[in-house]
């Protein structure tokens, strides 16, 4: 089989812990190029993993040496680039949040069905074994009627992991457009949606900048979900959590509750109503913490889906309906009222 020639774009923190490393122990991969407008940086990269730097995306879009690419750069040039890339016919695999309006977000659908390219986001939580074996049990009818639920992502922010620190893109309005909602509340908006296999129709939420004075994003928010079958929960998102992370869902049901990455070992908890505890050791989650998983998937099920010619495990569809979770969030804050999403 072909090997499938890559360009990652953006040499970033997450390019560095999850894209390159991924790509390069991936036997149906060849590593071709990376790009960072900070030359320094991406001649360190690429000499780190032997391949050709660019500081310009559009030569590297333009140069025929790959199949596809790896979008990593800060949140406002995902859809610039993305679009860019697939109307060059390339693959693409976008890292999340994919845009910054609805809007972007249809443009790069639309240039993924134009070109006939692949097009994936990289939402991650999909991929954990806890969270496939619970939209697995959800789907078996096991946990009876889903009532609530509540869905934690919180660390001590990204100051402590990006490669520019506190200066990094991620505190900066103008090009991250959203803060911890975006970095980890449209994780567990895309999360809730796939384990409960319902979409979330309302939204109301407070979103608040009260823990990182140098930033001008959100690094606390809480919302209050309602999906189209009126399962209602709350949603998390925090840059403020400053020991231990918090990956953590708990889904209320009316046979059993269960518990995702509550636990420091058993990664899936099913507490019956009957008093019955099933406790499911799956491997813990994907993690900059020390001892988390090497391994996000999101690699592999991409350039499956490319070599393959099948649909990618999360399209920009679905990215998209997840983005849409957010943008609710944050016009609910504004507005101080229960948005409809859709």
């Amino acid at each position: 089989m072909k090997k499938l020639r890559i360009g990652v774009i953006g040499c970033g923190s997450i390019a560095q812990h999850r894209h390159l490393p991924e790509y390069q122990v991936n036997l149906n991969v060849e590593l071709v190029a990376v790009c960072d407008i900070n030359q320094e940086r991406a001649m360190e990269v690429a000499e780190k993993y032997g391949v050709i730097s660019y500081t310009d995306y559009n030569e590297l879009l333009k140069s025929g040496e790959v199949d596809a690419v790896s979008v990593c750069t800060p949140n406002y040039l995902h859809a610039p680039i993305s679009i860019a890339a697939l109307e060059a016919g390339l693959h693409v695999l976008c890292e999340k949040p994919m845009a910054t309006s609805k809007e972007e977000a249809e443009a790069m659908i639309a240039a993924a069905e134009k070109s006939g390219k692949k097009l994936m986001i990289g939402h991650n939580q999909r991929f954990v074994p806890s969270h496939q074996k619970a939209r697995q049990l959800i789907q078996n009818g096991e946990i009876g009627k889903i009532y609530s639920f509540r869905t934690a992502f919180g660390h001590g922010g990204p100051e402590n992991w990006s490669v520019e620190g506190k200066e990094g893109w991620f505190f900066q309005k103008e090009k991250a457009f959203v803060g911890a909602m975006g970095d980890l509340g449209v994780h567990k908006a895309d999360l809730i949606r796939y384990v409960l296999g319902e979409e979330i129709t309302e939204v109301g939420s407070f979103v608040e900048t009260n823990a990182k004075d140098f930033a001008d994003v959100d690094d606390n928010a809480v919302c209050v979900l309602k999906t189209e079958s009126g399962i209602i929960g709350t949603l998390a998102a925090s840059w403020a959590y400053v020991s231990k992370e918090d990956n953590s869902t708990i889904i209320y049901g009316e046979k059993a509750i269960l518990r995702l990455e509550d636990d420091p070992i058993n990664s899936l908890v099913v507490q019956y109503s009957t008093g019955e505890v099933v406790k499911y050791e799956l491997g813990k989650i994907q993690s900059n913490d020390a001892g988390g998983q090497s391994n996000s998937h999101v690699i592999e099920q991409f350039v499956h889906a490319v070599l393959q010619d099948q649909e990618p495990a999360v399209t920009g569809e679905e990215g998209m309906k997840s983005l849409e979770v957010i943008l609710a969030a944050l016009k609910s804050n504004e507005t101080k009222q229960i948005v409809q999403v859709r």
